[in-house]
């Protein structure tokens, strides 16, 4: 079958914030997709002059009844609502693309998953860092053992959210709808974390709520340590509390053969590079961050996710990041907020 003959894959976007419109942005450009409908349940949405000509609905059952078909739905509502909306889309025949994280408990996952299995439908989630430049080459680099053994991982990710990010009356900073800074801001990192190295062990930590104290019901800091079970141990630092703009993003790896370190606002750039008998390749460079107007997000790789999701359901692949990832980066999540109930706080 010629490339014009091909369907395109049809799309739904349901949550169309500053997410969700990126999702319909790339959607709309890109050749083999169609965004057949735009679901918010925001007051002025349906006057919004974007988009024009896709049809609106004001939620999730209005856009199932309506008879617009969609070969996948995604969901970038809140937090707390993607496992609904998830167990929703797959009951009526629909793939799912599902912002980070998957859901705020690995049981809600499990749930997801089954779904899937029982409607023959796939889920996909969304960990766009894993496309860019630096973490597919340094994917290459650690599975191709030229570092030998992995002494000594650390990750430091050091952001700014504050009374701008965390509005009075909405989700964010609310723990039953946000889930914490680990789920909302850090996941991507836990991802990368697990794609590189593997599970995780022996976990230690401490939290601490510096400034956002009104601002949200949990942490804006902490540390944590852990030893992968393959071999070696890490260290995890990360805060919402540096003022004013993003600081850095960055993972370095101390190992028998050499050291990295990938840094950056957004963990987009090698900063340094020493592996006995091995020259780093020139690196495709990185697009730029999202741009959400108070803040400049994280890695704009998302067009990459949509074309694995077109490529994948035309059989011409396998998802990328499918839902056992993201099952696994909720796990170790929830592991490590267990420390909560017992750690020792600054």
């Amino acid at each position: 079958m010629d490339k014009t003959s091909t369907p395109k894959i049809r799309f739904a976007v349901l949550g169309v914030g500053h997410i969700g419109r990126r999702h319909a942005q790339l959607i709309s450009q890109n050749p083999d997709a169609d965004l057949v409908s735009l679901i918010d349940n925001r007051s002025d949405f349906a006057q919004e002059d974007d988009f024009v000509g896709v049809p609106r609905f004001a939620n999730l059952e209005d856009f199932i009844l309506s008879g617009v078909e969609a070969d996948v739905l995604c969901v970038c509502t809140p937090n707390y609502l993607h496992h609904p909306n998830t167990l929703t889309a797959l009951k009526h025949g629909m793939h799912v693309v599902c912002e980070k994280p998957m859901a705020l408990e690995a049981a809600h996952c499990h749930q997801m998953i089954a779904a899937a299995e029982t409607a023959e439908r796939l889920i996909f989630c969304v960990m766009q860092n894993r496309y860019s430049p630096p973490a597919v080459w340094l994917k290459e680099v650690v599975q191709s053992k030229v570092l030998g053994q992995v002494y000594h991982v650390q990750v430091n990710c050091f952001w700014n959210r504050d009374e701008r990010y965390y509005i009075p009356g909405g989700w964010r900073g609310v723990a039953a709808k946000d889930g914490g800074t680990l789920f909302t801001q850090f996941s991507h990192f836990v991802d990368m974390l697990y794609w590189l190295f593997g599970d995780i062990q022996n976990i230690s930590g401490q939290f601490k709520n510096f400034n956002h104290i009104g601002l949200t019901d949990f942490e804006d800091s902490g540390y944590l340590q852990f030893e992968f079970e393959q071999g070696g141990f890490c260290t995890f630092n990360f805060t919402t509390a540096v003022h004013s703009q993003n600081l850095e993003s960055s993972i370095t790896i101390i190992a028998e053969n050499g050291n990295i370190k990938v840094g950056g606002q957004y963990m987009n750039s090698v900063e340094y590079c020493d592996i006995r008998n091995y020259t780093l390749p020139e690196l495709k460079p990185c697009l730029p961050a999202n741009n959400y107007g108070n803040y400049t997000g994280s890695a704009a790789n998302h067009q990459f996710v949509f074309e694995n999701v077109i490529a994948t359901l035309r059989r011409q692949t396998t998802a990328t990041t499918n839902a056992q990832d993201g099952l696994k980066v909720v796990e170790m999540i929830e592991r490590m907020y267990e420390l909560k109930a017992t750690a020792v706080h600054l």
